[in-house]
């Protein structure tokens, strides 16, 4: 199977629809598809449910998928730096189901196992808990969750061969490897494409068996939040 293609838009033709489930990857803006994204965006399509750590910032990643008003809902662990996502929210014309980022995290990598659901303890006694099944272990209560699917999955690598084998780079394996499993098709786009067997089977992060089609991309790796110091003079 042929799975490099020319561009993003070209990796997504055929794959998207009104009404699908996209899972996103990165963490705050390390890590995301910022190139899918924006092909994303320019495909049209509507109501999307995405599943993704946060929402990106107003002006990058998710937030151009706000501001042109295809997100329907958002399945994610936190949303603070958006204020678009925060109008729409809180004017009701955003459906949010938020998680604790380690449940979110572990939803993913279940649904990309076939685990259909699991206890944790993590939101006993809170909002998070509530409409869902409760258990006791060892005189331990636990609440259960259900694993993450989605129709698509846009995650960004540092290295990729030509079968699609991973290797992603630091904080960027974070929601990627996990999120790269649990699409019925994973688009991923990454800085480098190298030759089949250049990469140490090792240090391969997700097979190839997982990913579809890839594409080369342009990064820019903005900073999401730049704190510096005042330069101290004598």
């Amino acid at each position: 199977m042929k799975k490099i293609f020319p561009d993003a838009k070209a990796a997504l033709e055929g794959l998207t629809f009104d009404g699908m489930t996209v899972m996103s990857g990165g963490f705050g803006l390390c890590g995301i598809p910022e190139n899918l994204i924006m092909a994303l965006r320019d495909t049209g399509v509507k109501d999307i449910t995405v599943i993704s750590n946060n929402a990106g910032v107003d002006d990058f990643g998710l937030g151009f998928l706000l501001q042109t008003r295809q997100i329907k809902k958002m399945i994610s662990s936190y949303v603070g730096e958006n204020k678009e996502f925060e109008r729409q929210f809180l004017a009701g014309e955003l459906e949010l189901e938020f998680n604790p980022q380690g449940t979110l995290a572990e939803r993913c990598r279940a649904g990309g196992a076939g685990i259909p659901g699991f206890y944790t303890k993590t939101g006993v006694g809170t909002v998070i808990a509530e409409g869902k099944e409760h258990k006791d272990f060892n005189g331990e209560t636990y609440i259960l969750e259900t694993g993450l699917a989605a129709d698509l999955s846009i995650v960004k690598a540092w290295k990729a061969d030509e079968q699609g084998n991973l290797i992603f780079r630091k904080t960027a394996r974070n929601f990627n490897p996990m999120m790269a499993t649990a699409g019925k098709i994973t688009v991923v786009e990454v800085e480098e494409i190298v030759p089949l067997g250049s990469m140490d089977p090792d240090c391969i992060h997700t097979p190839g068996i997982f990913v579809q089609r890839i594409i080369k991309g342009e990064h820019e790796k903005r900073i999401e939040q730049r704190t510096i110091r005042e330069r101290e003079t004598a």
